[in-house]
């Protein structure tokens, strides 16, 4: 039975994995798992319980909001798309959350104005930043975010964060400004700031260069549910890094990346269950990841998955459909010299299908 080797994973300039017990002779290079600081998610203040409609007027209007929600870029509502005079509703959020972005912004404002609210000053930024409901303005958004972050909302401290590392408002890319307010969103805990400030650490440009305490603030966005963050940490158990080694966490940490939907983690984590590393074998389940990720046209699982299929073990042998992948893996510069002489043993018409099918899904992609 041959194994599926682990995908080389690289930790910046740290890290170089090795295939453990694997047979199959390449290693393809791998997608790092420590890319550049996320661009900042959409800050929004926390929604609160909706209160129930005052009349069956409002009742209808809200019903057919839920079906009908605004997309970004559409017309904006009128701001009496909520009930200005419920004191239970977000009426910030909820205007944002069913895509009436106007009436966010004019709602915002207010509550900023004569609240002096820091989540309507984050939901500002958000609107400024991203041209909803208003024109797109980065200054603009960056002095909300700062007003925001001054008064203690993590929120706007993280956006702030990749605002400045961007250099969006307020002059050039600062990173040490960046890195100061990132330090302050992960101290109140916030999961996407802990893992920016942990590739920080990991880098050694801003900060001198420690791994524990980069593997400390993975654990704090991992344990937060961050899915790069656990899909990090896992290579950190899988090689030592920083941590202790320890295969098993490692499988269990890409299994809850892989449940989140990150791609890489969906790969490694199949090629443990193929192999039965760190956790129960399960062929079936490996090959079903390797299928999922494949088409979310991750080359290595392209690779993987060609490998299974035309040596049929895991799933039915259909060496049409390997050739297949591994065309497609190879326009990505995913070569494997074992399946070009799998190629070769097909028949011209089974070689002439494979092409076709590969052609098809490249340029459809």
């Amino acid at each position: 039975m041959k194994a599926l080797r682990p995908i080389s994973i690289a930790a910046a300039m740290l890290l170089l994995a090795t295939g453990a017990s694997a047979q199959l002779s390449l290693t393809p290079s791998p997608p790092n798992p420590f890319p550049k600081p996320l661009e900042p998610e959409k800050p929004k203040p926390r929604p609160k319980p909706a209160a129930a409609p005052a009349d069956k007027d409002h009742a209808k209007k809200t019903t057919a909001d839920k079906a009908g929600a605004a997309k970004p870029g559409a017309a904006p509502e009128s701001s009496d798309a909520v009930d200005p005079d419920d004191p239970n509703v977000d009426l910030v959020y909820g205007a944002y959350q069913r895509g009436f972005y106007k009436t966010a912004f004019d709602l915002a404002l207010k509550r900023a104005q004569e609240l002096n609210d820091p989540k309507a000053m984050t939901m500002l930024g958000e609107l400024y930043a991203n041209a909803l409901g208003i024109r797109r303005d980065y200054d603009k958004a960056v002095e909300w975010y700062r007003r925001a972050a001054d008064l203690g909302d993590r929120e706007a401290m993280f956006a702030l964060a990749m605002a400045r590392m961007a250099g969006r408002g307020g002059g050039p890319a600062n990173r040490e400004e960046a890195a100061k307010w990132l330090a302050s969103s992960a101290k109140l805990g916030e999961p996407r700031a802990a893992y920016n400030l942990a590739l920080l650490y990991l880098d050694g440009q801003t900060f001198p260069q420690d791994i524990k305490r980069s593997a400390e603030l993975l654990r704090v966005a991992a344990d937060a549910g961050n899915p790069e963050a656990q899909y990090a940490l896992a290579t950190f158990y899988k090689e030592g890094t920083g941590v202790e080694k320890n295969v098993e966490q490692s499988v269990r940490l890409l299994q809850a990346a892989a449940v989140a939907g990150n791609v890489p983690a969906e790969v490694e984590y199949a090629i443990a269950l193929y192999n039965g590393t760190g956790t129960v074998k399960n062929e079936p389940a490996a090959v079903a990841l390797l299928r999922k990720a494949a088409r979310a046209n991750n080359p290595i699982a392209q690779n993987r998955l060609a490998h299974v299929l035309f040596s049929g073990q895991g799933a039915p042998r259909d060496p049409v459909e390997a050739i297949k992948w591994h065309l497609v893996a190879k326009t990505a510069g995913k070569g494997d010299l074992m399946l070009d002489e799998a190629q070769a043993q097909l028949s011209p018409e089974e070689r002439a299908r494979a092409q076709e099918a590969a052609k098809k899904w490249v340029g459809g992609k």
